[in-house]
């Protein structure tokens, strides 16, 4: 049964979401389409270029993203810290880099004199955008409006370019975000795009590991949420260590090859041990959209999201009664 996104997004109960759009119909987002005969690899670019853009203007960071050929996956956190900082001038600033905004915001940022009355609904403007600068609808609107945009530009021709709106999964704790990050990093090596993580173009997974790479920086990506490292405050990274999920999404994309497929290595990487997942549902997992629809965690995390959200089961209870022991 279709549900309000209000519903579905609730910052109080996760900060964390996977999100994924699908074009409509035949439409083709990236790649090439043997159809047509077009090729489209150029758009993977465009999403890449958009998340980085909207990172920079929304309080909402990015943890994962994998771009397809006909949609993508990205794994976002709402961080509403810095919304809760923003003073007037810059939460008009960042919203009026993607609207117009009204005449009255128009006529403030331009540095015209305005009345005690047309200020006080200037503020009025600033903070009902406060609210939007963190709110994943909002995020998507400007993501896939902006796709759909420039998509049908280069098509010459008009209409719907998405199937419809984006679906979300709330993830209700670390386990659940450490699993749909190695789901999201992993699906061009699941769909035979790539062999390894480092050769899967247009993923978070390579950005990172092209960042680290790199001899003369040895940062992480500014466009993804950092992971915990060392000097790194906790309390603004993931809550893993970058060789770890390094080590656990590479040991996740040998394990699901069809030729070996169910194999655990005697290695099994220490995260999981900590997060007391079990590896035989851990491989089965990496089917994530067969076993999880609006949320994925542990079960007791899940049926209380169950009851938040009015419902006395969610699809996934079951698998997650038995990946997270």
């Amino acid at each position: 049964m279709t549900r309000a996104r209000s519903n579905l997004i609730d910052p109080g109960t996760t900060p964390y979401y996977h999100c994924m759009a699908r074009c409509v119909r035949r439409a083709y987002l990236c790649g090439y389409d043997a159809f047509s005969g077009k090729d489209y690899e150029h758009r993977r670019q465009w999403v890449v270029d958009r998340l980085r853009e909207l990172v920079t203007i929304f309080s909402i960071e990015v943890c994962a993203y994998a771009v397809m050929s006909n949609h993508y996956h990205v794994v976002l956190h709402i961080n509403s810290q810095p919304a809760r900082d923003w003073d007037l001038d810059d939460i008009l600033n960042r919203w009026t880099q993607l609207f117009t905004g009204p005449l009255l915001v128009q006529r403030y940022l331009a540095g015209q004199t305005l009345s005690s009355s047309e200020l006080s609904r200037v503020k009025e403007f600033a903070e009902e955008y406060r609210q939007r600068l963190q709110d994943i609808s909002w995020f998507m609107r400007c993501l896939n409006e902006h796709l759909a945009r420039e998509a049908n530009k280069e098509d010459g021709c008009r209409g719907r370019f998405w199937e419809g709106r984006f679906k979300s999964q709330a993830l209700l704790d670390e386990a659940a975000l450490l699993t749909c990050m190695a789901y999201v990093d992993l699906n061009p090596i699941r769909a035979k795009m790539a062999k390894t993580p480092e050769h899967s173009e247009h993923t978070s997974i390579k950005e990172r590991i092209d960042q680290t790479r790199n001899t003369a920086t040895k940062k992480q990506p500014c466009l993804l949420k950092p992971f915990r490292s060392q000097g790194q405050n906790p309390d603004t990274a993931l809550p893993y260590f970058m060789t770890d999920y390094l080590q656990l999404v590479d040991w996740s994309g040998r394990a699901v090859r069809e030729d070996k497929r169910g194999f655990i290595p005697s290695d099994t990487p220490p995260i999981l041990e900590r997060l007391m997942i079990d590896p035989d549902e851990w491989l089965k997992t990496m089917r994530w959209n067969q076993r999880f629809y609006r949320a994925a965690g542990r079960l007791k995390a899940m049926k209380a999201y169950a009851q938040q959200t009015g419902q006395l089961w969610i699809q996934g209870m079951g698998s997650s009664g038995r990946i997270y022991t």
